[in-house]
């Protein structure tokens, strides 16, 4: 991205380098599983549970980008208190970043606020933070950095 400053122009580097993955929100993993398998045409790659969370992940890898499934997996869990209101469907867009706890500290700054003030371990080697949907125009926005090693 170029910025106009004067007679110079600034490069900056884009802080949300790509759309990491959609994640959905369902009542029934194996049916999900199956549905996903069959409309995305590529296998299921990685089933995992988020203790911390209470949830249950489901992967498939779509060009650069993923589908994370979410099935909760007690009744007071974040993913459960969504299906209550909302029913199954899309829950957040997460955004690959290459330094999470910079870009934490970029967002606050411009006013975000933030379910996760510092990094914690996510799903599928990750390390996670969520900006409130009520100052990202009502979307959950989930920022992912890949863990070291």
């Amino acid at each position: 991205m170029e910025i106009e400053v004067g007679f110079f122009v600034e490069k900056r580097r884009s802080m949300m380098r790509k759309i990491e993955h959609l994640g959905i929100a369902v009542t029934d993993m194996e049916a999900s599983i199956k549905l996903y398998e069959d409309l995305l045409g590529v296998p299921c790659y990685k089933e995992e549970g988020v203790l911390s969370e209470h949830v249950k992940t489901a992967f498939f890898a779509v060009g650069e980008s993923k589908i994370e499934l979410l099935e909760a997996t007690d009744e007071d869990s974040p993913i459960a208190k969504f299906l209550a209101k909302k029913g199954a469907g899309f829950h957040h867009v997460a955004f690959d970043v290459e330094d999470i706890e910079a870009e934490i500290v970029r967002l606050k700054k411009l006013d975000f606020v933030l379910i996760h003030e510092t990094p914690k371990d996510g799903a599928d080697n990750k390390l996670i933070a969520f900006l409130h949907p009520k100052s990202s125009g009502g979307l959950l926005v989930e920022l992912c950095q890949e863990k070291e090693g």
